[in-house]
């Protein structure tokens, strides 16, 4: 299987997921997006198409991967800075009063990073 047809049939699936998923100011979409090397996710009101508040790779620090790393042994780099991001986007979504979302996987499995970052959004309190 070829790059372009993986990311086609990645994207085609992303289509159908969000023709039934739809978020507005009280419960938002939760979009994640993973690159080879990065992970990114924010907060959508899809009624006014803006973004609330965003997450990513690039706002954790080493230290705190190092630590959810050691908490969980078995687990690699990318999962543990997944994780990390999912605690991050919850605990802004909180100060912004948020406590529920609508997740949306974007077209991926719901395993590795994606399920990664899911757990540690709901470990810190936000409800998907």
């Amino acid at each position: 299987m070829t790059l372009a047809l993986k990311k086609q049939r990645r994207i085609r699936r992303h289509w159908r997921i969000r023709a039934r998923i739809f978020g507005n100011i009280e419960v938002p979409r939760l979009c994640v997006f993973k690159s080879a090397k990065h992970i990114y996710c924010q907060l959508i009101d899809d009624e006014k198409n803006k973004t609330i508040l965003s997450a990513s790779d690039s706002e954790i620090k080493k230290t705190k991967t190092k630590k959810a790393k050691e908490e969980k042994k078995e687990i690699s780099a990318k999962i543990a800075v997944a994780y990390e991001v999912g605690k991050l986007i919850a605990q802004k979504a909180q100060e912004k009063k948020i406590k529920k979302v609508i997740f949306d996987r974007g077209g991926f499995a719901y395993h590795g990073r994606i399920k990664a970052l899911a757990e540690g959004a709901r470990k810190e309190g936000l409800k998907l």
